[in-house]
């Protein structure tokens, strides 16, 4: 455990070291960080860690991935997708709490990234189960077992383009304003995922917005690996 701050030593340290908001998915800026906030100020007075905060948000996730893979009825996904959308939450509230805290580590950001690693594919491996059982279409089944993969490359080459980019290298401006962008990048938010899993009650509308969904995944993925090469080559 660590020392317990003040709710108002809590909420100073929170408010002088925040991640800059602008183009960051809407969801995220507007709703998911703020969230994260308030439980890592909650986390601060009680002394919780920040791998604490992980270790709840990995048990949030692995709860939503087995009701969307493995309970029965309509509402399982609904109840799967709120699960997921709670360990989002204390996703963004570890690395808020080590600001806070102003300590953090290396093995602590290597577990947060480990949990998210791990995490983004199983769910839509928990959608593949969940497809099968039902009985969907061998296509759409086919799309949830390609979208696992595609997250889970997306994620190593940010990992990667972290790693082996000079931290002075920043991405062109697009020309639109922060909330604009936001807006805009909402899609590749894992709220909306889980949002779109959520409908697996209803099939029709399921299998018209997942594909889409992965489509829009696909090209923007394949815009990231083209930009960060030409980075990379450019070195």
């Amino acid at each position: 455990m660590m020392e317990r701050l003040a709710r108002g030593q809590a909420l100073a340290a929170l408010g002088s070291a925040q991640k800059p908001a602008a183009g960051v998915p809407a969801y995220l800026r507007w709703v998911n960080r703020p969230l994260g906030g308030r439980v890592a100020v909650e986390a601060a007075t009680l002394g919780a860690t920040p791998n604490q905060l992980t270790a709840v948000s990995a048990a949030l996730g692995a709860g939503g991935v087995l009701f969307i893979g493995l309970a029965p009825g309509p509402w399982a996904p609904v109840l799967g997708a709120l699960l997921l959308l709670a360990g989002y939450v204390f996703d963004s509230a570890d690395g808020q709490l080590s600001r806070i805290q102003r300590g953090g580590s290396p093995a602590g950001e290597w577990l947060d990234h480990v949990v998210d690693g791990v995490r983004a594919p199983l769910v839509h491996i928990a959608v593949a189960a969940h497809l099968f059982r039902a009985e969907s279409p061998p296509g759409l089944i086919a799309v949830a077992v390609l979208f696992s993969v595609l997250v889970s490359a997306w994620f190593l080459s940010q990992l990667l383009a972290e790693k082996l980019l000079p931290k002075s290298t920043a991405r062109p401006a697009r020309g639109r304003p922060g909330f604009v962008d936001s807006l805009v990048k909402q899609p590749q938010d894992p709220s909306t995922t889980y949002v779109v899993i959520a409908l697996l009650g209803l099939p029709v509308v399921f299998a018209l917005l997942y594909p889409l969904l992965f489509l829009w995944h696909l090209l923007t993925f394949g815009a990231s690996l083209s930009r960060k090469y030409r980075q990379l080559r450019s070195l």
